[in-house]
């Protein structure tokens, strides 16, 4: 989202000379340039200059410490200016009155009914209360069939009214629904439109007043740059929410929005989404973001997911495997799925300082490991167990079984070999300056 910021402005940070003292002068430049970067990400031009100004008010005079030359501070306090502009620490939804509401509103196409699917499976799992989704989008053909499946892959019911066209009954229908239920959370999920209209903000001002959530997210898709910020500014303005949601932060987006959008509305923005997926929801932190813009990379997000998916009784399993020899392509496999579910793969790639960087222009394919896996499919049951049975002839077979070639097939066999070498050196304590 943020590669071509990132680039400008470590280019912006260079232009800074000189030692001992950041001045008027030698910043000058530099502070031009970071202006201009956040411009072009779309960020608002009256929040890249205020931003810019107090960038340079928190600059000048600073004395610089020997070991530190004066970009390394000028980043650091970039760095602690774009946390702030984001909001500073990370705001978490509240939960008030049983059931708890969430009022989820938006544009239509802005991705608000998949978001409450995201958000009713993140609850459910990681806050485990129960979950209610309520169908209050009457107008939308597919919303409801979309929200019923959405439901039915993370396991959450959805209440929804067949023909009838009011969503104010509806939504009120669906706190009573989840009462009898003994279910604490009720997300309602509304209907957009193309544009904000009078209709819209009054049916969804009518919701709001019936049901009083305790809170009220506004979606936005982050796509539309410049024009998400003016419309959630519109939407404040009529609804008065408590939060933000950006979508599709994994689109071809500058990520303007995603700075501008605190300082235009001053709310903040809670929750990111980058991808189709139910897990690709993340609780935003200005901090964390504000290390991935300058290329810092994201390690406690990347090690808070890793923990996600982390089975540690699969974990004791496997270490056992390995130090006995017996970690086979079945283990092997298991470790791929592991890391299949963590996310896009060029996003983990990014939350790693300095490797974001260097794999910016390295296309890395969602289907990835879809090869590998042909592959390791279609060895029989006893060639994954037993890896080192297979022979010229069944590297023959698996190849043409799995629509590769004989080199590809071996491409695999070597790195899974050198893959099993240096997890069993790892587990076993054998590195330099590792104790056992």
């Amino acid at each position: 989202m943020f590669e071509n910021l990132t680039d400008k402005l470590e280019r912006s940070f260079k232009i800074l000379r000189g030692e001992g003292r950041i001045t008027e002068i030698n910043v000058a430049e530099t502070l031009k340039e970071i202006r201009r970067a956040l411009i072009d990400a779309d960020v608002n031009y009256k929040v890249a200059k205020s931003f810019t100004d107090d960038v340079k008010q928190k600059a000048l005079g600073q004395n610089v410490l020997t070991a530190v030359k004066p970009g390394q501070m000028l980043t650091k306090i970039v760095r602690d200016e774009l946390a702030q502009l984001m909001g500073g620490a990370m705001c978490d939804i509240r939960f008030e009155g049983n059931p708890a509401v969430i009022l989820i509103a938006g544009l239509q196409g802005s991705g608000k009914t998949t978001f409450s699917g995201k958000l009713a499976s993140q609850i459910r799992s990681k806050r485990g209360r129960g979950v209610l989704l309520a169908a209050c989008d009457v107008y939308r053909p597919a919303a409801v069939d979309q929200l019923k499946i959405l439901g039915a892959q993370i396991g959450v019911e959805v209440y929804s009214e067949q023909g009838v066209q009011d969503a104010v009954a509806i939504a009120e229908r669906s706190l009573k629904y989840a009462k009898s239920k003994n279910l604490n959370t009720v997300i309602i999920d509304t209907a957009g439109r193309l544009a904000i209209d009078e209709a819209m903000m009054r049916e969804i001002a009518a919701i709001k007043k019936a049901v009083r959530p305790g809170e009220t997210l506004f979606v936005v898709d982050s796509m539309t740059g410049q024009d998400a910020v003016n419309t959630a500014a519109e939407f404040n303005r009529r609804l008065d929410f408590d939060g933000v949601v950006l979508t599709k932060l994994d689109g071809d987006t500058r990520g303007g929005a995603a700075i501008s959008i605190r300082a235009v509305v001053d709310k903040p923005l809670k929750f990111i989404s980058d991808g189709e997926k139910m897990d690709a929801l993340q609780v935003f932190h200005p901090e964390r973001m504000a290390d991935r813009i300058l290329g810092m990379g994201d390690v406690v997000s990347l090690v808070e997911r890793a923990q996600e998916h982390y089975d540690e009784e699969q974990a004791r399993q496997l270490k056992k495997r390995l130090v006995r020899d017996q970690f086979n392509f079945n283990d092997f496999l298991a470790q791929i799925e592991q890391v299949k579910r963590m996310g896009n793969l060029k996003e983990l790639a990014s939350m790693i300082p300095g490797v974001g960087k260097a794999m910016k222009d390295v296309e890395i394919k969602d289907d990835a490991f879809k090869q590998t896996e042909a592959i390791i499919h279609s060895m029989t049951p006893y060639e994954r167990e037993n890896p080192a049975a297979i022979n010229p002839s069944r590297k023959n077979r698996i190849a043409r079984g799995s629509g590769t070639t004989l080199v590809e097939v071996n491409r695999l066999l070597k790195q899974f070999e050198d893959s099993r070498k240096m997890m069993k050196t790892v587990v076993s304590g054998k590195l330099p300056g590792m104790r056992r």
